[in-house]
């Protein structure tokens, strides 16, 4: 029997290679968008997985204010809530971001840009696989450091390891351990160094100083409402009532006027794709962008399916008679579904295997596209795919073999089912759903477009062509010597060395990054409002250099002595907040010091452009010293034309006194602004592709599908040619029921396309309107398509000869 099913499938996909084939494509396309979709799914969710703490250790997540602003850092509450909750059974402190330094071993140095500071119970959060040495007690003092694998082959190739003597940051340290990066992890260091504890001591009592991630591991994760009940108690105490002592107010006021923090504790497990905060070091997952790829590809693979379904149930026609014959011979009605189901079964996987190819060949073009190493391994995601070919047999395969095993054996012997009107409708009613979702993409990838134009567009308020972002490396450390005076009379050197290269216009220093946002924020008073602006700390002619612009007052000038000990710019957003027509000369408090607006500046985006524009507030590094901490970045305006010039120039100045050791690095403004929203881009590219592979399996779907209903009318064709029909006449009778299928599925497409669009677009603080432009244009091309394939497929048929339809009448 399976020898006999097997002959009957190899002589159909004969007699119908070409539709055989375009159904196989079809589905191998939809699956291959799954297969992506679930190697990147399995990625994400892969983050802490592997962890035993996942879900008893949590990030320490504050809400800032009364609006969406989190942070991942924390005051320095570990000590406090340990003693005072025995829920909580450790704390960790870390920084927030990697350090980027070089390590010394005898004469070789090697730079890692993935040095994480911590406490010395670091793995007890992350317990890494050591391959050398104990996980337990790895970083017992200051002067230990635990190495991945990788870095310690670099540095000392096959010697052994432990006990051996490194440099970093002019300490010495000893080796303690190797262990394991091969897990994907919120934290995935090249080392680990205990240089935490002394810096905790040094700020344990600064409550409002936000600066250290800290990671809680409760005994039991149920108990996080009490563990956060407690944290805001602990706020209140340290915090609010301490803060409204210090102003000379009640509890109230000051809680009515400045808001509190709020504590939140998520858990590692949900931390990749859930926190409201930036994430930790290895970044934050787009979890809207994963369920926009996982819903769509889900949506390609139902196109594929159905296309399949209705490709196959107007074949049936066709093997009418073959079931018919079966059916007298014997067959039963199971005997001839489990048949058709089998031919399904071939089919499915058969293009399961071509989507494996396709996934494959452009798995490294899928990986540029999200910044991600995936590769395609069956261990991975074997079960799913297995799952997968089940649900595609069951979708595709069960209705068409029911359909057929139904055929009437006398009707068909008789010659006459072609004539039947058995699953038209649910042919038609397919055909229209594949129209209501080639609509869907059409539309929505143009809103798509129109939206990430639209930010391209924007005026930023900042030019950022040809301006240089040099990245600094300031100078840190214990060293008595190393103060905020000694690091701005250094960046100040460089300054004026930069100036001196043939070429260069102007230089002048910024704690900041376009398109990363402020580094600190600290809330000022005015009267009774309270501003949490963003610190801007900035020399001299920066704001000037990128085209900035003041709306009222003056920029910073060095022509005025207080511009560098107690005055302040701030943005239009913060002198909407302030309330004052004209905020000029006003005194606010900002760090217990008196400040006075001397200026206030134009509003543009620092951020990604997504995002609304906070207040911000603009200092020059001498009015507030420790802002030579966050100096950085050195921007540099110079000549376009010897740009190639300039830059070697920089760069051997750079390499030879600056930083001899690290590698010069630098980029442009606008440029590196466009990539801070780089996310939205791709959703546009990947809607735009998607959009493409929906209409190619549509018109695939359409044309197959044309061609057996305009089949099937070739005898009516005939005679109406014989009878003097004019071919526009037929043309237009063969495809009047197609483009009202076409406007049916346009119609069912309308409200989801505008709900979910608009939902997509509340992530863009400034945003397009949908109009009706993106409507008009998806039904104009929707109906173009239809009619070039419809017509294309008419027209043929009406150019037959009518004798061969006609003959044996």
């Amino acid at each position: 029997m399976l020898k006999n099913w097997i002959r009957i499938f190899i002589y159909n996909l004969k007699q119908n290679k070409l539709f055989s084939f375009l159904n196989a494509l079809g589905l191998a396309i939809g699956i291959a968008g799954l297969i992506f979709a679930l190697l990147y799914w399995n990625d994400e969710q892969s983050y802490n997985e592997w962890n035993p703490n996942k879900n008893n250790v949590f990030l320490l997540a504050n809400q800032m204010d009364a609006t969406s602003f989190w942070a991942s850092s924390s005051a320095p509450i570990g000590a406090a809530i340990k003693e005072t909750t025995p829920e909580v059974e450790s704390y960790c402190y870390l920084e927030g971001d990697y350090s980027n330094e070089i390590i010394a071993f005898k004469n070789k140095k090697i730079q890692s840009d993935k040095i994480i500071i911590a406490q010395s119970n670091f793995f007890d959060f992350f317990p890494f696989d050591f391959v050398q040495g104990n996980k337990k007690g790895s970083l017992p003092d200051e002067n230990s450091i635990c190495l991945s694998e990788e870095l310690a082959f670099q540095l000392f190739g096959q010697e052994e390891v432990l006990g051996k003597e490194l440099v970093l940051r002019n300490t010495k340290l000893i080796v303690r351990g190797i262990y394991k990066l091969n897990k994907k992890s919120s934290y995935a260091p090249s080392c680990v160094v205990n240089f935490m504890d002394l810096r905790i001591k040094k700020s344990i009592e600064q409550w409002g100083n936000f600066q250290l991630v800290l990671l809680l591991k409760l005994k039991n994760s149920n108990d996080t409402e009490l563990v956060t009940k407690n944290l805001k108690k602990l706020y209140f105490e340290n915090m609010t009532v301490r803060y409204a002592k210090n102003m000379g107010i009640t509890v109230q006021q000051y809680e009515d006027k400045f808001g509190t923090s709020k504590p939140n504790l998520e858990s590692l497990s949900a931390l990749r794709l859930h926190t409201k905060t930036g994430g930790l070091v290895e970044g934050k997952g787009n979890f809207q962008f994963l369920l926009i790829m996982i819903g769509l590809s889900i949506l390609i693979l139902i196109l594929s399916i159905v296309n399949y379904v209705n490709s196959a149930t107007a074949n049936a026609i066709k093997r009418a008679k073959e079931i018919g014959v079966r059916k007298v011979m014997g067959a039963s009605r199971k005997n001839i579904i489990l048949q058709f189901i089998f031919e399904t079964a071939i089919l499915s996987l058969f293009s399961i295997l071509i989507a494996l190819v396709i996934v494959e060949l452009s798995l490294p073009y899928y990986n540029d596209f999200l910044d991600k190493s995936l590769f395609l391994q069956g261990s991975q995601f074997y079960k799913q795919l297995i799952l997968l070919f089940i649900v595609i047999v069951i979708m595709a395969g069960i209705f068409p073999s029911i359909y057929v095993s139904n055929f009437e054996t006398l009707k068909v012997l008789k010659g006459n089912f072609g004539r039947s009107k058995k699953g038209v409708w649910l042919r038609n009613g397919m055909l229209i759903f594949q129209f209501a979702i080639a609509s869907f993409f059409i539309i929505g990838s143009y809103i798509v477009y129109q939206q990430i134009d639209f930010m391209g567009k924007k005026d930023l308020g900042f030019k950022g062509e040809q301006i240089l972002n040099i990245s600094y490396r300031n100078v840190y450390g214990e060293d008595k010597a190393i103060t905020d005076q000694y690091r701005f009379d250094r960046y100040n050197r460089i300054k004026n060395e930069l100036l001196r290269i043939k070429g260069v216009h102007q230089v002048s220093g910024g704690g900041f990054v376009f398109g990363r946002g402020a580094k600190s924020t600290i809330s000022y008073y005015y009267k009774d409002l309270n501003i949490d602006g963003d610190n801007m700390p900035i020399d001299f002619g920066m704001l000037e250099m990128m085209n900035i612009k003041i709306a009222k007052g003056r920029y910073l000038s060095s022509k005025f002595s207080q511009d560098t000990i107690n005055t302040m710019l701030i943005n239009e957003t913060a002198a909407k907040m302030l309330k004052e027509k004209n905020p000029i000369g006003k005194i606010v408090k900002w760090d217990n010091k008196d400040i006075t607006i001397v200026g206030v500046v134009k509003d543009f985006n620092l951020g990604n452009p997504s995002e609304a524009i906070p207040p911000m507030s603009f200092f020059h590094f001498k009015t507030v010293p420790w802002f030579t901490v966050f100096l950085n970045n050195i921007y540099v305006a110079a000549t376009p034309k010897d740009m190639d010039q300039i830059l070697g120039d920089i760069e051997k100045f750079w390499t030879k006194i600056v930083d001899i050791d690290y590698p010069f690095q630098y980029d442009f403004v606008d440029k590196e602004y466009q990539r801070s929203y780089s996310s939205y881009v791709k959703q546009k590219n990947l809607f735009s592709l998607l959009n493409l592979v929906v209409i190619a399996i549509a018109l695939f779907g359409l044309f197959a599908l044309a061609s057996y209903s305009i089949q099937s009318r070739m005898k009516e064709i005939a005679i109406r040619k014989t009878l003097g029909a004019e071919t526009n006449v037929l043309l237009k009778e063969l495809s009047k029921q197609y483009i009202l299928y076409c406007i049916i599925g346009f119609l069912i497409a309308l409200y989801p396309v505008y709900y979910l669009l608009n939902k997509w677009l509340e992530n863009f603080a400034y945003r397009i309107e949908i109009s009706i432009f993106p409507f008009v244009i998806g039904f104009v091309v929707l109906l173009f398509l239809t009619l070039v394939v419809v017509l294309s497929r008419a027209y043929q048929a009406t150019r037959v000869d009518v004798l061969k339809y006609l003959k044996y009448e």
